[in-house]
Formats: C-alpha cells, structure tokens, sequence
C-alpha cells in the first residue's frame, strides 16, 4: 500500500500492537492486521478521518429490531422487516439496527455458530445488503464469545488449529474472586478435549464460551468479519460485550488496557476505511466506566447512554426528575467526533448497574417493586462476596409506563410519550426499539415458554395482525406510532437538535420538569426542551427560562405561541413542550 510516514496509520497501529502484544513482531503483526481487514481488492484512505460533527445529524435516529421481530410463515423475516421500514418508518427513522442475524444456538442471537452465514430462517446477505442500501445499517460484532456448538469450539475440542488456542482457559484453582459478573452461574464450565479436561471461561453463559484475545490470530479474526459485515452494507458495528473481551487471572477483567488498545485499534481500521464507519461500544456498566470508552477521542465513535433507562425510569414512576436533573447536569458533552446513542429500552432488560450511585438503594427498591407489580421480572447477578444483585429488569417499556410507584393509572400512553419525547431532545441520537414504537406490552406467553426473563420483551408480532392493529385508530399501536412519528418528523427538522448541538440543563424548574436548553451549532436556533414527568398541571412563568424578547417563539409539538412577558407556560399532566425561536 506504498510507504507510510511515522505519523500514518501504519505507525499509530504498529504502536497499539506493541501495547497488547509485546511479545509478537509488532511490523509483522501490523501487517498482517491491516492484511485481514483490506484484504486484496480493497483500499483504505489516504488520510484517516479527522474527528468531527459531520458524520450525524440531526436527521438521524434508528430502530432497534431483530430479524425475525415481525413474521407470517410465509416471506422471509427479513423481507418483511424491509417492507415495516418502507411503509411505517420512511422519513421518520434513517436507520436500523438488525440484532444478531447470524445462525445461534442461544440468547436469541448472541451465542453465534458462523459469523459468516445469515440465518436462513431469516433470509441471508441480498436482504442484508438491500436494507443496507436503503436505511443506516447498524450490526453486532458479537466478539466476546461464541456458541459451544461452533465450529470454531468444535475445532478448538479436537485441538485443530488455529481454533485450538482461541478459547480462554483457566483453573477451578486459579483466584478468580475479583472478577466482575454479570450473571449468576459458574464462570468456569468443564470440557473434554483431545488434550485433556479443560476449564473454559464464560462470562454470559455455558454456551457462549469465551474466546482468548491473548491469541493475535482472534483478532484477526474479527477484523476479517468486520470486513464481512462493511463488505455487505454496513455501516456502524456495535462491539458486543466489548468491556470482557482481555482477561487476567486475579483481575476484574473488565475494562482492561489491553480493551481499551484493541477498541484503539478498531476505531483507527474504521476511520481509515473508505466506508463511512462508526464504532459503537456496548458496556452496560456505571457510567464513569461507560464513558472511558470514548477515550481520547480515539475509541469509540458513540457509546450507548446507559444511565439514562434506569433514571428516566425512576422520574416516569416517581413523578421527579431530581435525579435525572443532577445526572444530566454532571453528564459532559460528548467530544468532538464523538456522541452518545440515547434510548429507554432495548433487546435486553433495563440495566441497574449505570444507576448505581446514582439511586439510592430506597429508589432503587422501588423502581424493582413498581416493575413487579407491572408484571416484569428482576434478573441477578453475583457478587465477589458470594452474593446477589439486580443486573437489570425484563419488562416491556410500555408496560413499565402503566402507573407510578402509587399503582396504575389513565396515563399509560401520555406518560410513554413524554418518556419518549425527553430522549428525542436530548445531545445525542436517539434509539428506539421495535415494540416501543410499536406500544407493545409484557409478552408473558413468550415469557414462559421459553423460561427466559427476556423473553418479555422480545415478541414477535404476526404481520397482518400488526397490520390491522395499525390501521385501526383505536388501538394503543396506532395511537403510538403515530404520535412518535410526528414527534420525531418535528425533531429531524430542528438544527438545534444536532447530536452535537449545545446542551444546558435546566436546573432552575421545579423537579416535575425535566427541562434542557438545546443550541444549534451556527447558534442561530434554541430549544427550550421541557417535559413533565408527573400527572400534575404545572406552571413555568416565561422569564423563569430566558426567552429572549423580540424573538418569535413557538412550541413545535403544539404549534402554540409563547410570549416573553406572556401568561405562564401551561403544562398538563406529562405534557412536554419544545419552545423554539426558529419554528
């Protein structure tokens, strides 16, 4: 690829390899990285991408689905999602994000057995590529682990190379009380090799085995699958897991150095491929440690804003945003060329552990008991002391909205909205999960039979039954996507809610009100973002948030005029007002 300067990919690289494999010719392994992500045919950059606000706008926002979240036994899941995207979100959501469409043996999609197969049951890489072609594509680099029915653990068990040395293994002697858990079973599971018994390390679960990254030839590996996934559209990959991928004996092994250079790594093969890429990482993990994973601006493009379902939560069910408020205003402005990805639900459960510190164990009993009482479930993890902890809460969030911490109420759906609109205002790019969008509540039958908490929150919906429920404007279906939609049409038009636009927490507003100051960056537009968590009618006088006299201003969810010296600002119960100078 011709000479490099000291200063060019070649070096930056060369210098992360000599950090995580100092043992290894770092020239020939730099090489041979590069090799594996531009294979020949292909060609990177000449010059990497500078960090910037360019690669997202306020345009963008995504949905978060599985393959097969909508089906009819007879199209292709994949097909069918396709044509949901073409006639629901068309100018209202860019993007997707396609869960682990690979084939599995568990966890619905994240203990993977090819990672360079689509699971025909969903269809395969045509239907891959011709979403990719017509919406942001978003996939899983499920890098942690891998199914034990892989071929990969298959080779690793009979002890053929280079799969022999892929997985991590360690002792049932070994210290390994530090480790940080996200689960409750035995780390360690027991397999019979062609060399012998072997302990083999599993973080999520006895069927999704640990690979070792000690082992150069695995990360390769993975940037040959990288490759795969940008070779068939797409366009942001989300590194699965990333913060357990290096572990050491008589460590957390959590956030190690080595991690974060791999991430490093990553990110520098993204910003020089002449595909647009962005690298999103998932760490579910209290938010000081969330947050290290944008680094100096060299890791992660975007990270998942994982305190956020957890205290919006609390605010919805208590009817304060207190803690949100101290949160928010704490939480620093993403760096340039960099961005949060903001949501309430996803896939999995509502995360506790971003929370902690944040709730105390009061509001955090409470949030668990009002989640019960709306017919979630709570699921565990352990302790280095031998105990237990909440891990998160298997509960749809249209469910979690039916009440407050005093019980059900009327306001199910206008308390979901407003959950909803305070993300959509928020720095950063908003996500939403298919059955948010689609009000969809705890799927109990789901739940049972398959006797996985997070099942609750993975229906599948038969495609002329949600069809139906779509075009009858009675329905909790209609009613919600329909409000969505136009909420967040409104907001892709609005240049003060670019992912990167200035943000300032409303501190002074009663703690009913969520509020935020958004400014565009040519600091021609300002929103003034304000929703009500509570079911109370509640009051701001107009002077109270600084609009400026002389100026126009306009609520772009109402349509109504805000005068300066005006009467006060109305807000009834969970009502949420976007006030702008530029409507």
């Amino acid at each position: 690829m011709g000479s490099e300067k000291p200063s060019s990919f070649q070096h930056k690289l060369e210098v992360l390899v000599r950090q995580v494999y100092p043992e290894h010719d770092s020239a020939a392994l730099t090489r041979e990285l590069t090799e594996a992500f531009w294979p020949e045919g292909t060609e990177r950059r000449k010059r990497g991408r500078v960090p910037g606000n360019r690669q997202w706008s306020e345009r963008d926002a995504l949905m978060i689905t599985y393959g097969n979240s909508i089906v009819d036994g007879q199209y292709k899941p994949l097909d069918l999602l396709r044509d949901f995207l073409e006639n629901h979100m068309r100018g209202v959501l860019n993007g997707v994000h396609i869960l682990p469409f690979f084939p599995y043996t568990s966890d619905d999609g994240f203990a993977v057995t090819d990672y360079r197969a689509v699971n025909p049951i969903l269809g395969d890489w045509a239907d891959i590529r011709r979403i990719g072609s017509e919406f942001l594509l978003m996939s899983d680099l499920v890098l942690n682990h891998v199914s034990s029915s892989s071929t990969w653990f298959s080779d690793y068990r009979q002890g053929h190379p280079p799969f022999d040395k892929f997985f991590f293994e360690a002792s049932p002697e070994d210290d390994l009380s530090e480790v940080v858990r996200p689960r409750t079973h035995p780390l360690l599971r027991e397999v019979e090799t062609s060399r012998g018994t072997r302990h083999v390390w599993c973080t999520f679960s006895h069927d999704q085995v640990d690979v070792d990254f000690r082992n150069p030839e695995v990360l390769k590996e993975f940037l040959r699958i990288m490759r795969l996934h940008v070779e068939n559209g797409v366009r942001i990959i989300r590194l699965d897991a990333v913060a357990f991928i290096w572990k050491e004996i008589g460590t957390k092994s959590i956030h190690m150095p080595q991690t974060h250079a791999i991430v490093r790594m990553m990110r520098l093969f993204a910003d020089w491929a002449a595909e647009p890429l962005i690298l999103l990482t998932e760490t579910n993990v209290p938010n000081r440690e969330n947050l290290s994973y944008f680094g100096n601006r060299n890791e992660a493009h975007a990270v998942y804003n994982f305190s956020l379902p957890p205290l919006v939560l609390h605010a919805m069910l208590s009817g304060t945003a207190e803690h949100l408020i101290r949160w928010q205003g704490g939480m620093p402005p993403a760096q340039l060329g960099c961005a949060y990805l903001n949501f309430t639900s996803s896939h999995d459960g509502i995360g506790m552990r971003p929370a902690e510190g944040i709730l105390s164990p009061e509001d955090t009993g409470a949030v668990i008991q009002a989640v019960k009482d709306f017919g979630g479930r709570v699921s565990m993890r352990a302790l280095p002391d031998g105990g237990e902890a909440p891990y998160e809460l298997n509960i749809t969030w249209f469910s979690a909205m039916a009440g407050t911490f005093a019980g059900p109420d009327e306001h199910q759906v206008a308390r979901f909205l407003a959950s909803q609109t305070l993300v959509m205002a928020l720095e950063g790019i908003p996500a939403f999960y298919i059955h948010s969008l689609l009000a969809c509540r705890n799927d109990v039958e789901g739940l049972e039979k398959s006797g996985h908490n997070r099942a609750i929150n993975r229906h599948r919906w038969e495609y002329s039954d949600l069809q139906a429920r779509l075009e009858d404007p009675t329905s909790e279906q209609h009613i919600v996507l329909e409000e969505m939609s136009r909420r967040i049409r409104i907001r892709r038009r609005q240049r003060g809610f670019h992912p990167n636009a200035t943000q300032f927490t409303l501190q002074q507003l009663d703690d009913r009100l969520f509020g935020i100051w958004r400014q565009s960056l040519d600091r021609d537009q300002s929103i003034f973002a304000i929703h009500n968590v509570s079911g109370d009618t509640l009051e701001v006088d107009p002077l109270e948030i600084n609009l400026i006299d002389g100026e126009d201003w306009v609520d772009l969810l109402s349509g109504e005029q805000i005068h300066p010296e005006g009467d006060p600002i109305v807000f009834g119960p969970y009502q949420c007002r976007w006030i702008t100078n530029r409507g």
